[in-house]
């Protein structure tokens, strides 16, 4: 059994079937993230209706690689963690067991957030029913005190196959979607909160740089090498952005 009152976050290991308390927990911090300043607005206002006993929606995070949806739902933990906020983990693999995960923690005095990074499945995957039936969708309602966060590079999940669009019907002036199509936004459709992030601008990309690199002086020089790590990456995204200043930062 988990000691909630000392545990802010947990995961599901599947060969021992419980839950982990996590030792090293990798804490974000709200003020860090930067460029998505209505993103953090959104999830934030939401997980505060959560908290407070409110109507909140699940939440999806899908877009562009390394713009920060992981790190948002990493920052929830410190920020909220002492208004009773606890967190737990769960691979895509392990959704068939999120039924079990629920009921163990139903009669917590806690509010748990159940997450789960980069969700996504391909075609003839049957592992995303067990989740559609604890979103929505099965005579049990989910309880008051557990909701679901998942970030993903897929806008519904599933990939959009060009077959799926041609079996869309038109009758009557009605467009009537194809069963493949129905399928793939079912599962999205789900969440009623779904935050889209995007590539950022270089503007954006080198105001996180400076944030990074307050002390610098030459800003010129700082700006050109950060420039140069995003080009050779083929990515300009804050995870680009600190990985240029975990191999560039200043020797304390």
């Amino acid at each position: 059994m988990i000691d909630w009152s000392k545990t802010e976050a947990a995961v599901w290991r599947r060969h021992a079937r419980g839950l982990r308390p996590i030792r090293r927990l990798d804490k974000v911090a709200w003020e860090s993230l930067h460029g998505i300043g209505l993103q953090k607005k959104q999830i934030s206002e939401n997980t505060e209706r959560f908290l407070a006993g409110r109507p909140a929606n699940n939440v999806l995070l899908w877009g562009a690689r390394g713009t920060g949806k992981s790190s948002l739902i990493k920052a929830l933990i410190p920020k909220y963690s002492g208004l009773g906020l606890r967190m737990i983990e769960v691979d895509k693999e392990d959704l068939i067991n999120l039924h079990e995960i629920v009921d163990s923690i139903c009669d917590e005095p806690y509010r748990f957030i159940i997450y789960c990074d980069d969700l996504s499945f391909e075609a003839g995957e049957t592992t995303y029913k067990p989740l559609k039936s604890v979103l929505e969708g099965s005579l049990e309602l989910p309880p008051d005190n557990v909701t679901f966060y998942a970030t993903s590079n897929r806008r519904h999940l599933m990939p959009d196959y060009m077959a799926d669009n041609l079996a869309t019907d038109l009758k009557d002036g009605d467009i009537h979607p194809g069963e493949g199509i129905e399928e793939q936004v079912s599962l999205a459709d789900r969440f009623g909160m779904q935050l889209a992030f995007y590539v950022i601008s270089q503007q954006t990309y080198l105001e996180m740089i400076d944030k990074l690199f307050p002390d610098t002086k030459d800003r010129s020089s700082l700006h050109q090498n950060a420039i140069r790590f995003a080009t050779q990456k083929g990515a300009r995204n804050g995870r680009t952005a600190s990985q240029f200043y975990r191999q560039f930062c200043p020797a304390q």
